[in-house]
């Protein structure tokens, strides 16, 4: 029976990343894919237009991932940010820069960023084996014996388990690799969602979906404690809150749920004013515009959608005059756009979410290497590593650079 030097389980983008590393080093490599194609979650990335790394500095990915990003220091210092967007030019396929230094393809399209990954894998004569999903995977006597549904048995010197994690679970990543690496041994920490929306019990926000509350200020408080999150756009839906700073923060949010219980979250609408200097602004504004209705001057700081149903949770008639409101009145008014309430008691569950967070143990694997510190010649890559990044192309970036250390790791005399 012929023996590999690398099989790679999964064919997304660190699977991809691993293979063609890997065969560059002149190794023997097989790429086992559950689907009919490659990169099928790749295809969902960003609506399809597929965010792909960002050009932030070092420091900044290391900070996307939270206290433990440390851990990737090693890959993306020997494949980073840079190195991939030369990849993919280099390979034909232009990229620009967006907002927040998000990197695209030029054609906005994640099929463009799928066909150079192909073409390089068949450039590189990787035998890709499609339709096979793995059952087990055993190392007897040195050699890794990886045995499909249908008993299909493949050996190889190394494995590499790309996976991913159990987010879009119709693309195949349905957590098998989890179950794999647990039956070696891994510990599996808690799986938990990433960039998930997060539902709030307050029914005005349900009635206002589509709405978007632009460069808000938001604040998340527990136990008489208030913690600034960030500014940003904050989508209201049918169930609650979306948006980019809800989906950059809620597994933060979601730690301290767990430890909290319900939270409340505060909506400054105006965070570039102080609460003083807005007192005194509607002071004098009140004077100036006496004859406005309460509705028709609120368009200035808030949604117009928004103004009744907020209006309504603190008792104010929107057709009063401003020469009607009581100083009382108007003081509830200063604290309302300084800081709207919501209840946020959960999230969306887990096959919602834009990416896993948990999964194998980073201490369990050496981040030099990739390769698992329990058994060896087995290497991880991916998201099936625990943990997660924001939004911005970093998950994506981590994808390709720990495929990449873990190919090129794979690929050294045994």
């Amino acid at each position: 029976m012929k023996i590999y030097d690398i099989a790679i389980v999964g064919a997304g983008p660190a699977g991809c990343m691993a293979a063609i590393q890997g065969s560059q080093q002149g190794k023997n490599v097989i790429l086992l894919e559950r689907n009919d194609k490659i990169g099928r979650k790749l295809l969902l990335t960003a609506n399809g237009r597929c965010n792909l790394t960002n050009s932030a500095p070092l420091e900044v990915f290391i900070e996307k991932f939270g206290r433990r990003g440390s851990f990737y220091w090693d890959a993306f210092g020997k494949f980073s940010n840079q190195d991939l967007m030369n990849f993919f030019e280099h390979h034909g396929l232009k990229l620009k820069e967006e907002e927040e230094g998000r990197i695209f393809p030029i054609t906005e399209k994640a099929e463009s960023v799928v066909d150079v990954l192909k073409k390089v894998l068949d450039d590189y004569g990787v035998n890709i084996l499609y339709n096979y999903r793995l059952e087990h995977l055993h190392k007897i006597s040195k050699i890794f014996k990886l045995s499909s549904t249908t008993n299909e048995l493949i050996t190889a010197h190394n494995a590499i388990i790309a996976t991913g994690g159990v987010t879009y679970g119709f693309t195949g990543s349905t957590g098998d690799g989890f179950t794999l690496a647990e039956l070696l041994g891994h510990q599996i920490t808690e799986i938990k969602p990433g960039g998930v929306p997060l539902i709030v019990s307050d029914k005005w926000v349900h009635h206002l979906k589509g709405v978007t509350l632009k460069n808000v200020g938001l604040n998340i408080g527990y136990g008489g404690k208030k913690i600034f999150l960030q500014n940003g756009n904050l989508l209201l839906t049918h169930f609650g809150i979306s948006g980019p700073v809800i989906l950059d923060m809620s597994r933060y949010i979601i730690e301290l749920m767990d430890k909290h219980g319900n939270l409340k979250l505060y909506i400054d609408f105006k965070p570039g004013i102080k609460l003083e200097s807005l007192k005194v602004q509607l002071m004098e504004d009140f004077k100036n515009n006496s004859k406005k209705s309460l509705s028709n001057y609120l368009k200035n700081y808030l949604p117009n959608s928004t103004i009744k149903p907020i209006l309504k949770t603190i008792n104010l008639d929107p057709h009063k005059k401003l020469n009607q409101i009581t100083k009382k009145e108007r003081l509830v008014l200063e604290e309302t756009l300084k800081a709207t309430t919501m209840t946020i008691i959960g999230n969306l569950p887990l096959n919602k979410a834009m990416v896993t967070c948990g999964g194998v143990s980073k201490k369990e694997i050496n981040p030099q290497t990739m390769e698992s510190k329990l058994v060896k010649g087995l290497y991880f890559a991916g998201e099936i590593i625990a943990g997660c990044g924001q939004r911005g192309g970093y998950n994506l970036q981590q994808a390709f650079s720990t495929g990449f250390l873990a190919g090129k790791s794979a690929s050294k005399p045994i």
